[in-house]
């Protein structure tokens, strides 16, 4: 089975055309060899307007992998976590983990990320940071563990086999 993925950049300038959107293309290649990626998306920082599109992605589309650049961080618009945190029904906070702990070896800065990641129906949320760096080393990451995670969201009852 092939899944279906969405990459959301969060941004208040990109959303207006301000500002090239860097992270939300660099995602979707990385994506785009294992998933059927739609077109990225660009909304405000705004809580409401995140929330909405993650919902709209999953509960309307049907995407079983949506992915979120920007606004993990500590400043005041910073607001993807609280958006994520109305749209998830459970935790996955290994994901998270893993990312602030190897990002951590590259920078002390990966300490402020504020990056949630769940489960909304059959689906997985990962937030990721706005800068195209962090982004794609962020889902490197947790990559290889997506498709299980799916796997088993989706009712996979098989026993988990380690690699």
């Amino acid at each position: 089975m092939r899944y279906r993925a969405t990459v959301i950049t969060i941004s208040d300038k990109g959303s207006r055309g301000e500002r090239e959107d860097k992270s939300g293309p660099l995602l979707r290649s990385m994506l785009e060899g294992e998933y059927d990626v739609s077109e990225i998306i660009i909304v405000p920082d705004e809580v409401d307007l995140i929330a909405q599109a993650i919902r709209n992605e999953i509960d309307e589309r049907g995407v079983d992998l949506v992915v979120t650049t920007g606004g993990t961080g500590v400043s005041k618009r910073d607001v993807t976590p609280e958006a994520t945190q109305l749209v998830i029904e459970k935790d996955l906070p290994g994901f998270a983990e893993t990312m602030r702990a190897e990002s951590y070896k590259i920078t002390p800065f990966a300490l402020i990320s504020r990056a949630i990641c769940g489960i909304r129906k059959e689906s997985v949320i990962i937030n990721l940071p706005g800068s195209p760096k962090a982004a794609a080393e962020c889902l490197s990451f947790v990559q290889k563990a997506i498709p299980h995670a799916l796997s088993k969201i989706k009712g996979d009852m098989e026993d988990c086999a380690r690699p």
